[in-house]
């Protein structure tokens, strides 16, 4: 057998590099996620309050997230606004700061289908419950053809806004579907 020249052995090495790869569809899938939209701005609207929050948080108290609701139905959400709400705690936790997991807790009241709903009369309790410094809360308005959202970060024992922010999404497809399923 002839061994092989540079040139072919260059164009080989992405076929060997290929063969390597433990998973290739995790990859996919990674960089599909990476660049969803949705994603991509849910990401984009917590990296904007973590940067207003700098200086204004102690290092060693958590934050609770709260539901985002729908700003027509308080005590209503979507499975878009739950989703809103995971991701934004994600990228929170992502970027160093420490976010409790209400899921894990009993003595959070969760409504069926609907996810850790806070009204302004309960924040301050709950907050002091679970030693949270700011709770994340939200709502979102839905047109015909757009999403828009809103999200504060809430001092609990003064009712003060610490960092706001608000986008809008696009209602296609994906979002569409995630505001009629509850």
């Amino acid at each position: 057998m002839r061994p092989l020249t540079f040139r072919a052995a260059v164009l080989a090495l992405p076929l060997m590099l290929g063969a390597c790869a433990t998973n290739p569809e995790a990859s996919t899938d990674y960089t599909a996620v990476s660049a969803n939209a949705f994603v991509a701005a849910n990401y984009r609207a917590a990296d904007a309050l973590a940067l207003q929050l700098r200086g204004k948080l102690a290092d060693d108290k958590p934050l609770i997230m709260a539901t985002i609701v729908n700003i027509d139905a308080l005590e209503q959400t979507s499975m878009l606004g739950r989703l809103v709400s995971e991701q934004l705690s994600t990228r929170l936790a992502q970027g160093g700061m420490k976010m409790l997991e209400m899921k894990l807790r009993n003595s959070v009241y969760l409504k069926r289908g609907q996810g850790e709903l806070m009204l302004t009369r309960e924040i301050g309790e709950v907050a002091s419950t679970h030693n949270a410094q700011a709770v994340v809360v939200g709502s979102y308005a839905e047109t015909r053809d757009a999403v828009f959202i809103n999200v504060k970060v809430i001092q609990p024992t003064t009712n003060l806004v610490l960092a706001g922010h608000d986008y809008v999404l696009a209602k296609e497809g994906t979002v569409r579907s995630m505001l009629q399923s509850n």
